[in-house]
């Protein structure tokens, strides 16, 4: 039998289902742990489920189960109550034992069996175009968090970056650079207000001095802007204006690849990989860890972008209005049918984008993850449209959307934008607070909602701040055990009967719920159910802690609480882990 008491529990009932109702034996079990503690330790509602079917009241299902349940020393109480619930009170023996379980399983506490399903999280993918600001922090966070769940509940992940190192933006980036460059040579234009303003730029541009000289300085003024239209006066913001700058821009993006010739390779290379490295080594040091980096370019280099679009053409997705291609979206839902190739031959972001889920199903994934912005809810439909007008699952692909994280500092919020050089850097912030706060702040709240970050709380050393909260848990049990400074192998000893009171019996069911708790997250994609359950497992310690005393004289009740205060040690190592924050051993 098993020693988790919800399958035994689950056992119990489907044996008194056979009893009462042999033909409803395939009715799913469901056990909940209630909310309120007086509602004992697990509940029930396969009454309720089976009143429609066998035509009577949940309260008489539920008493007719009640009466048919096997006699088990698990269930040290049972009632019925509301419509139809049945509640299970455990046995005290049933909760304590998850101490042994917890210390004999250590870090692999929680962990769920290996499923064998893959599973790939492509997550970040931010533009490498300048630093990471706090916005993609959030992404980052959340997106390494729900890896990490992922894999501990059972899954084979793969987490993914990727790369947009193929189209205009990289373009622009290469070409804002070449001009901070030329500036260091004495050869200035008006810099485009639509080009990289950020100081970042400039740098790299010094960079490519030191390292190149005037390599790529041998142009003229005139011959960068020939052929560009003048740029609008700064105050316009109307549509026209915003067209002549874009048109600017393409001119001189033009210019500077004739110009450059076979060095434009060069600088373009030199940009992306300097802010590409950038994002690498923050992201490093923030915690969050790829296994894969994919280049957008490589879809081009192995034609998969032109064989999809021919295979979307051969399938009757496609259809050539004023010389562009445009995928017919709005037959899946999507708001408008989308192009796919400009009327110049190049192929559109969209197009590589398809292209990209195409690989991910190729490569025999289980199941597609992706993490982006909630600015970019609209374009579900037309990747699940692409992926479906393909012959391929779109249900396979689940979207995970991330609000903007907003930063406050006194009281100002701080605006972000790479394009206006205007931004807070995920590094300023991690500086600022920390990389603990900074990844356990991010998960608070569900990924698809709002998050002000309050810089206050975050560096704020006091039980409102969640993270030094929960950190101070960790610590505290490392002092006792330290005070105490006996072996390992007492703890796995001791007589976890002599754990009676009721704040350590909620302790041990709170412990309990921690494998549950995994699964729940992994399914949920909601890593912030994790951050929540360590929250209220320290709060849980903490009263225990302040109400009784750990090192008492009496030696077989001190190794039990020590026993339960290592547990739950080990078991918000396990959950910090997690979220990638740290477990201190003192604050």
């Amino acid at each position: 039998m098993s020693a988790d008491p919800k399958v035994q529990l689950a056992d119990l009932l489907r044996a008194a289902l056979k009893s009462v109702a042999p033909d409803q034996t395939e009715t799913p079990i469901q056990l909940e742990r209630p909310k309120q503690a007086g509602h004992g330790d697990f509940a029930t509602n396969l009454a309720l489920q089976l009143a429609k079917p066998l035509r009577r009241s949940p309260r008489d299902l539920a008493n007719m189960l009640l009466a048919e349940l096997p006699a088990s020393p698990l269930v040290a109480k049972t009632e019925v109550a509301g419509a139809g619930f049945i509640n299970f009170t455990l046995n005290s023996g049933a909760k304590t034992s998850v101490v042994a379980e917890v210390l004999a399983r250590g870090a692999e506490f929680g962990r769920g069996a290996r499923s064998g399903t893959r599973v790939q999280v492509e997550f970040v993918s931010a533009n490498p175009t300048g630093p990471l600001h706090v916005g993609h922090g959030r992404g980052a966070a959340y997106g390494a968090s729900l890896s990490a769940v992922l894999d501990f509940a059972g899954y084979d992940v793969t987490r993914e970056y990727y790369i947009n190192d193929a189209g205009r933006q990289m373009d622009i980036l290469a070409l804002s650079t070449w001009l901070r460059y030329l500036a260091f040579h004495g050869i200035e234009i008006d810099f485009p207000p639509n080009a990289y303003q950020g100081d970042y730029v400039i740098e790299m541009a010094r960079e490519m001095r030191e390292g190149h000289q005037d390599r790529f300085a041998k142009v003229t003024v005139a011959q960068i802007l020939d052929g560009a239209p003048g740029l609008p006066a700064a105050e316009r913001k109307d549509d026209e204006a915003k067209n002549q700058r874009e048109e600017h821009l393409d001119v001189l993006i033009a210019n500077a690849k004739s110009l450059l010739g076979e060095d434009y390779p060069f600088v373009h290379g030199f940009a992306l990989n300097e802010q590409l490295g950038d994002g690498r080594d923050d992201l490093h040091e923030f915690g969050v860890h790829f296994d894969k980096w994919f280049s957008e370019k490589s879809l081009f280099d192995t034609g998969l972008v032109e064989r999809v679009v021919t295979d979307l053409e051969k399938r009757g997705h496609i259809y050539v209005q004023d010389g562009a291609k445009w995928f017919r979206s709005t037959a899946f839902g999507d708001e408008k049918d989308r192009v796919v190739q400009r009327d110049n031959g190049l192929y559109t972001y969209f197009a590589s984008d398809i292209a990209y889920h195409l690989n991910k199903y190729e490569r025999g994934f289980d199941r597609v993850i992706d993490i982006w912005g909630a600015d970019h809810h609209g374009y579900i439909p037309r990747v699940k449209g692409a992926i479906a007008a393909l012959g391929l699952p779109p249900e396979k692909l689940e979207v995970s959307l991330v609000q903007f994280a907003v930063l406050y500092r006194n009281g100002q919020k701080a605006a972000m934008s790479t394009r206006s050089g205007e931004f807070v850097t995920l590094r300023e912030l991690r500086r600022e607070v920390g990389n603990d706060a900074c990844r356990f702040f991010y998960v608070l709240r569900k990924s698809d909602q709002h998050l002000d970050f309050d810089l206050d709380l975050a560096k704020s050393q006091s039980n409102e701040n969640p993270v030094y909260y929960v950190q101070y848990a960790h610590a505290r049990v490392c002092s006792v055990l330290q005070q105490w400074g006996g072996e390992a192998g007492e703890l796995a000893a001791a007589d976890l009967a002599r754990l009676e009171n009721e704040r350590e019996l909620a302790l041990c069911a709170r412990l309990g719920a921690f494998a549950e708790l995994i699964q729940s997250a992994a399914a949920d994609y909601a890593p912030h159910q994790i951050a929540f359950y360590l929250k209220d497992l320290a709060g849980e310690f903490h009263s225990w802690y302040n109400a009784e005393r750990m090192l008492v004289d009496d030696e077989a009740l001190k190794l039990a609480r020590l026993a339960l205060a290592a547990a739950v040690r080990q078991v918000l190592a396990n959950g910090l882990a997690l979220l990638g924050v740290s477990a201190p051993q003192s604050m």
